[in-house]
């Protein structure tokens, strides 16, 4: 921590306070405090629409060392309400880095703190479980603070995708040199640039829709496959995702769904979701495939999770057919993957696109393209 910065407070919704330094933009942030235990990848972090209206805390102690650059930006801003670190690094030394991280989050007005218990608030909130919060630099006392934490909005029942979707269709197409050979619809629910990217260089040329599009408008598009993205916010409040996923259901047309996306395809087959205590995020998820066995190493940003449909079966009946749980979590049993048997849907809640990474999912995006291929 830097001993010359002014004092900074983290106060959360239990009353319990931790003191710092201030660090980015001066001021006060509101937000679901959560953590986050990759050991890379801030910047990725900070422009992941998934993270609308949260404080991020990172478990990893020296952030801020490698910069920020103009290339590794997942959306066109950065979402996170306010950003907590331990030992905000005094240099940057990336020869990719265009300017500091304190820089940008001042240039973003984002409030940021430096405290030195990161541990001890990641381990708060594994037994406490998330929860609202605020950081403030303006010198209040905490319990003012503290009362203006008790009055901000809460994360169940926040429908944010419409916040953080695209306000107009737009196409990514191939890079050069890769044909196009399939038309995909991408309903951007909180979308990271790297998901079209990748759908793209495999020869995708992808239309991205706002979150709220129909099934109508998506499939006036006449798509070989869709794709329904990663977002914030709870899924129970995204009645209009759930009634365009169960018109391109209805349709047979190959889908394709990350995080959001794979609450979203629960929803469409009658499964519930509900609220995690603290959540998926990091680079570090350990997935089981059931069909397989395989185990792979996983992105993760998410706070809903998508109901077990029976304790005892993986496989359920709905009105679109057979559908199975075809991946969980190895930590804590979550469904991480879901499937329609006569149908080409197929859903993860990870981030097969992961940047930073780890790379095991990447595959994902290949079964997506052969589903089209066969669909044809």
């Amino acid at each position: 921590m830097n001993p010359t910065a002014p004092p900074a407070l983290l106060v959360l919704e239990d009353g319990t306070t931790f003191r710092g330094t201030a660090y980015g933009a001066e001021g006060e942030a509101f937000g679901e405090v959560v953590f986050n235990t990759g050991m890379t990848g801030y910047q990725e972090t900070l422009t992941d629409p998934s993270y609308r209206r949260q404080i991020v805390a990172m478990t990893a102690p020296h952030i801020g060392n490698t910069g920020i650059n103009d290339e590794d930006d997942e959306s066109r801003r950065i979402w996170v309400s306010g950003f907590v670190i331990r030992n905000p690094s005094p240099v940057v030394s990336s020869w990719r880095a265009a300017r500091s991280l304190d820089d940008e989050l001042r240039a973003a007005g984002v409030t940021a703190i430096a405290i030195s218990g990161t541990r001890a608030l990641t381990l708060h909130l594994r037994e406490r479980g998330a929860m609202r919060a605020a950081i403030s630099s303006t010198g209040a006392e905490p319990e003012t603070v503290a009362a203006r934490v008790q009055a901000s909005p809460p994360m169940i029942g926040a429908d944010l995708a419409r916040e953080v979707t695209t306000p107009e269709p737009y196409v990514v197409t191939p890079p050069p040199g890769v044909p196009v050979r399939f038309r995909v619809a991408a309903v951007d629910l909180g979308i990271k640039a790297a998901t079209p990217a990748a759908l793209a260089t495999r020869g995708c040329e992808v239309h991205v829709l706002p979150a709220t599009s129909t099934a109508g408008q998506i499939l006036a598009l006449n798509p070989d496959g869709v794709f329904f993205s990663n977002g914030p916010g709870d899924p129970a409040a995204c009645d209009y995702a759930v009634d365009a996923m169960r018109g391109v259901l209805a349709a047979g047309m190959p889908m394709f769904g990350i995080c959001l996306g794979s609450q979203v395809l629960g929803r469409a087959l009658g499964l519930g979701t509900y609220k995690l205590r603290f959540g998926h995020r990091g680079i570090n998820q350990p997935v089981k495939d059931l069909r397989t066995g395989k185990v792979q190493i996983t992105s993760h940003n998410h706070g809903f999770a998508v109901a077990m449909p029976d304790a005892s079966a993986i496989r359920f009946d709905t009105e679109f057919g057979a559908a199975e749980v075809t991946h969980v979590n190895l930590n804590d049993g979550v469904v991480e993957g879901l499937r329609l048997l006569s149908t080409p849907a197929l859903a993860v809640q990870y981030h097969p696109e992961a940047g930073p990474g780890p790379h095991d999912a990447v595959g994902l995006f290949d079964a997506f393209c052969d589903q089209m291929e066969r669909a044809r």
